[in-house]
């Protein structure tokens, strides 16, 4: 009977992580299904998790929830008739669960207190689990990214750029990465002079540099200028400094991302924008893209939408009013923008909005990922994120709020996701263009949240650095890296130079039902996509490997009949060329 005993248990019980530990465990809890109604079952909380499961069902039913991903937790009413109490757990993830239990027994009760601390370990003074966590992975992804080596891949420092470390114990400007390049005729004195003029110190820096052109992306902050309309000589020297290093035009562009009416607003708090009469030669272009707040109160109206029930009568009507798709087309319009000018146009731009950590992160990455192919496979991409994103000081702790219970803090906003989304599209209208599926996608959004790597913990490089991340913790791209055959697209043809320039209506936009809508069961696909690709690219594989053997076949062929007419001239083989 013991024995009976201890495999219930065990089958009860999640398979714990390294270093993961069971807290408290209850059974007879009630989970309070949207979709297929009360399911009673043991409810297991450790310090990385809360793991539900039925086992009285075929096939057993299982939750497995990472607490990192709990936005607040909240008791729903007094007990019930039944004497049940229940509690709401409002995820980041877009779904929200909810639970009830019976009142009497101590074990039951503890069970939600337990759950309060180790949801939110930052607001119980405690350290988030990725600090624990010891899995071992064949590669260190911590070095996937080195500022030298990717400003290398990209030609710098040349004749017009250089690369300067007057930022290296982040004095200059703390939000900003330690490697940054520069103009090569703007002295480290006078760096100082800029940052000044620039809110948060955020001086205008090199993101990327078109191979033949030499026309840039560079990014920003808001220039000081305030209601008097400050003028600051130095700036308007580096803006021409950047200009001049590209010899193929005569003007810049500078792209703000906000509204004109907020960016007019801004200079009450003392920013603003480049006036043309300051900056000579230089054109300004404001996006429209609306700030945090906006895109925070879209994201809970989609919420409010799509979980846990679709009102079917009004469903385009209902999405339309969330305003979500509209703020992606802007981002993906004002990219397209920036893309085409450096392009097209081969123009440089300067892209800021007002911090330059929000709006220019997803701008800046998105044009250079339609401009340069790396950026489109796996490790490209995660180039990219460690780039633009995390060592230029995207506040991931404040948007995300990792394991922090004021849930109505202004600063949370989903920045990052709707980038994210707007490579979804892309992916969308370039299905060959791409290394990565959409399980790549989803599983960096999934570790956004849950807590379990460093990669987006703290809230700029200096913070990491000084919080010691890199030791403490394991990188996400450890763990995608000793898997790549689950986030690989069988359909990806290798195309180096290929610029992508997706459309950007609304009627080529689509919601990503594969991402907002997965809870639910009714939108699942019929088939499982990703088995599919696995099988596609086993048989890819299989193709490439026979192409390969009948290379080598007539290479041989042609090696053995030259060498029997020894005494005739040989003819040239053209080696072929294939693409599987």
């Amino acid at each position: 009977v013991l024995r009976d005993a201890n495999k219930l248990a065990q089958l009860e019980e999640p398979q714990l992580l390294p270093k993961e530990s069971i807290q408290d465990m209850a059974k007879d809890v009630t989970y309070i299904c949207p979709f297929v109604g009360a399911i009673r079952g043991t409810m297991t909380v450790t310090n990385y998790r809360l793991f539900f499961k039925c086992i009285e069902r075929d096939p057993a039913f299982v939750l497995d929830l990472p607490l990192g991903v709990i936005s607040r937790i909240e008791k729903i009413g007094t007990a019930s008739s039944r004497g049940e109490v229940s509690y709401g757990l409002i995820c980041k993830d877009i779904r929200n669960l909810r639970f009830a239990h019976k009142q009497e027994g101590h074990n039951r009760r503890s069970i939600f207190e337990t759950l309060m601390k180790f949801a939110f370990p930052i607001s119980n003074s405690m350290q988030v689990f990725a600090y624990d966590y010891g899995q071992v992975f064949p590669e260190n992804g911590w070095k996937m990214y080195d500022a030298i080596s990717e400003y290398k891949r990209q030609g710098l420092p040349n004749e017009s750029w250089r690369i300067t470390k007057v930022n290296d114990h982040f004095e200059l400007c703390d939000t900003y990465p330690a490697v940054l390049v520069v103009p090569v005729n703007i002295p480290d004195e006078e760096l100082k002079r800029v940052s000044a003029f620039r809110a948060k110190g955020r001086i205008p820096v090199l993101s990327w540099i078109h191979p033949e052109s030499q026309a840039t992306v560079t990014r920003c902050s808001q220039p000081m200028v305030g209601v008097n309309g400050k003028r600051s000589k130095d700036d308007e020297k580096y803006l021409q400094a950047i200009m001049d290093a590209n010899a193929q035009s005569h003007k810049l562009f500078i792209f703000d991302a906000r509204h004109s009416v907020n960016a007019v607003a801004n200079k009450t708090k003392g920013g603003g924008f480049e006036s043309e009469d300051a900056y000579q030669n230089a054109e300004l272009v404001f996006l429209d893209i609306h700030n945090i707040h906006v895109m925070r109160e879209s994201l809970r109206k989609l919420k409010e939408v799509v979980h846990p029930n679709i009102e079917e009568t009004h469903w385009l009507s209902n999405l339309e009013s969330t305003h979500w798709l509209e703020h992606i087309k802007l981002i993906l319009a004002g990219a397209l923008r920036i893309a085409d000018k450096v392009e097209s146009g081969k123009t440089s731009v300067v892209v800021h909005c007002s911090d330059g950590w929000d709006r220019t992160a997803q701008l800046t990455s998105l044009s250079m990922l339609m401009l340069d192919s790396y950026y489109r496979t796996v490790r490209g991409f995660q180039v990219l994120v460690e780039k633009e994103w995390l060592s230029f000081g995207h506040r991931f702790q404040l948007r995300i709020g990792h394991g922090d219970k004021n849930h109505t803090d202004a600063d949370r906003s989903p920045v990052f996701l709707q980038f994210i989304d707007c490579v979804w599209q892309m992916t969308r209208q370039f299905p060959a263009a791409f290394e990565f599926n959409e399980y790549f996608l989803i599983t960096i959004l999934d570790h956004l949240y849950s807590c379990l790597f460093g990669t987006f913990l703290c809230n700029s490089e200096q913070q990491r650095v000084k919080e010691e991340v890199q030791k403490k913790s394991i990188s996400l791209w450890s763990y995608i890296n000793s898997q790549l055959e689950e986030f690989t697209n069988p359909l990806y043809v290798n195309y180096t130079n290929h610029v992508l320039f997706p459309v950007v209506s609304m009627r080529h936009l689509e919601l990503w039902v594969g991402y907002y809508i997965r809870w639910n069961p009714r939108m699942r696909p019929q088939e499982p996509v990703h088995q599919r690709y696995k099988e596609l690219l086993a048989k890819r594989a299989e193709l490439q490997k026979k192409v390969e053997e009948l290379q080598r076949e007539v290479t041989n062929r042609s090696a053995s009949s030259s060498s029997e007419r020894a005494g005739s001239p040989t003819r040239s083989i053209t080696p072929v060329q294939t693409f599987v």
